[in-house]
């Protein structure tokens, strides 16, 4: 499955152990992770910026994104009603991809549900759905 995760996802998983840890790790295991510069751009900053997180810790984590990860960039063909014009870019970029889901904590991303084939579901929802389908 094509899975682009969130800024606040990766971030999460990066600064705690829990759940996003182990969405980061299941698709990095199991599923086309998808990603693009921005997002890599925004964990670069997000991480040692508001997190504190040392400079080499993030430069790692974007590397290993960049290795692991099939880059998309946004075609910006969308317009949603959507405060934060960087999400839109990278809801754009997942579209672009042709992601089957979007994983964020997100609330006003969240409320949008799904765009055209890309459902947009919470990190909880999403391990629901894989550990669903690992006991079918």
């Amino acid at each position: 499955m094509r899975v682009f995760l969130d800024t606040n996802v990766i971030v999460a998983a990066v600064a705690t152990r829990g759940l996003c840890a182990d969405v980061f790790r299941e698709t990095l295991a199991r599923h086309d992770l998808v990603a693009s510069e921005d997002l890599l751009s925004e964990i670069q900053m997000v991480l040692p910026d508001k997190l504190g997180v040392p400079a080499e810790i993030a430069n790692e984590v974007v590397a290993l994104l960049r290795e692991s990860a099939h880059l998309s960039e946004p075609a910006w063909t969308i317009d949603l009603s959507i405060k934060d014009r960087a999400d839109q870019g990278l809801i754009s970029a997942a579209i672009e991809a042709r992601v089957e889901l979007f994983v964020t904590g997100d609330r006003e991303l969240l409320d949008l549900k799904s765009l055209g084939k890309m459902e947009i579901v919470s990190p909880r929802a999403f391990w629901e759905r894989i550990r669903g389908k690992a006991r079918d």
